[in-house]
């Protein structure tokens, strides 16, 4: 039986997302929408956030989105050269034990009988089992599914297969895919980012009759030995989500091989990417050149200790 490596310790993290757009010649209106601030889920608190927007928006709002993603919008209404986003959050995250042993009581296509005949999973399905702009089941996403999964393969097992599976035949080379990336052209690549890995698995899920969302975050790393961290050195992270035949979700991450654990934290998730881009926008302006800046920071906190360097004033949830 392949098991997955996890870390499954309750940590407590304090989050900073920094996003800024240089512009050559000032922008004279500007309408963004994203997606920073994490949600909570069985997996996680959010215990404090805070948002500052440079220059000061005319109009900043938020609601929560079909998904229940919290959305936030602005609008600038007068010249700038520099746009900065910065956003800082503290989430306690405590990630379950996924028990493959149990999963494995349903074969792959007895689960897809389950959650096709289940009423309760009409709705995941609708959202979460068909195609999507960035997901599309194919004859190229079959013929690799075939590669991978057999039909009588534990449901549990099969999860696992298709994590290593993903991890070991694809390499992990950015710059070489973009967001409108197809998962027929990372196939014909066998390489991309963890939005590639994502997408790519999603489609074998949903051409399976599985249905998977895309999940948008941060994972904290860890610099080489002997090395120390640099600022905003860690990087936004994406995964994916399978719904199981008792109605759990089960977090996997194929860029890594391994079951989301704690040191996975949660910011958005859709049906692909398209659903939870961070940030997004239109802009008006003669500028010729921009230039984007993103720094994260994921910083393991202990205690109460309070975040570190925080530039927000950040809202603390009761306790």
């Amino acid at each position: 039986m392949r098991q997955l490596a996890e870390n499954l310790t309750p940590r407590r993290y304090f989050v900073r997302h920094r996003t800024s757009y240089d512009y050559s010649d000032p922008v004279t209106m500007c309408h963004e929408r994203g997606f920073l601030t994490p949600r909570p889920t069985p997996s996680q608190r959010v215990v404090a956030h805070g948002t500052g927007v440079v220059p000061t928006p005319l109009l900043h709002t938020e609601h929560q989105d079909r998904f229940g993603n919290r959305s936030h919008y602005f609008e600038i209404h007068y010249p700038h050269t520099r746009f900065e986003v910065v956003k800082e959050s503290v989430i306690d995250v405590e990630w379950p034990r996924i028990d493959v042993e149990a999963l494995d009581q349903w074969s792959l296509s007895s689960a897809q009988r389950v959650i096709s005949a289940n009423p309760a999973m009409r709705m995941d399905r609708a959202l979460f089992g068909l195609p999507s702009r960035h997901v599309a089941p194919t004859a190229a996403v079959r013929d690799y599914a075939e590669t991978l999964l057999a039909p009588d393969l534990g449901f549990g097992q099969a999860l696992a297969e298709l994590t290593l599976g993903i991890r070991r035949d694809f390499a992990y080379r950015p710059g070489l895919t973009s967001v409108r990336t197809t998962v027929d052209q990372v196939l014909d690549l066998r390489a991309g980012v963890c939005q590639d890995f994502a997408h790519l698995a999603i489609a074998v899920l949903r051409m399976l009759g599985i249905p998977a969302r895309y999940v948008s975050g941060y994972i904290e790393t860890v610099p080489p030995p002997g090395k120390e961290k640099l600022e905003g050195s860690d990087a936004s992270h994406a995964w994916l989500s399978a719904l199981a035949p008792n109605g759990s979700w089960i977090d996997l991450d194929p860029t890594n091989g391994q079951f989301a654990d704690s040191r996975y934290l949660v910011t958005a998730w859709g049906r692909d990417f398209a659903d939870v881009s961070p940030l997004r926008g239109i802009v008006v302006t003669d500028a010729e050149t921009s230039k984007l800046g993103v720094g994260v920071d994921v910083v393991p906190m202990s205690g109460d200790d309070l975040p570190p360097m925080s530039a927000l004033d950040l809202e603390w949830a009761a306790t």
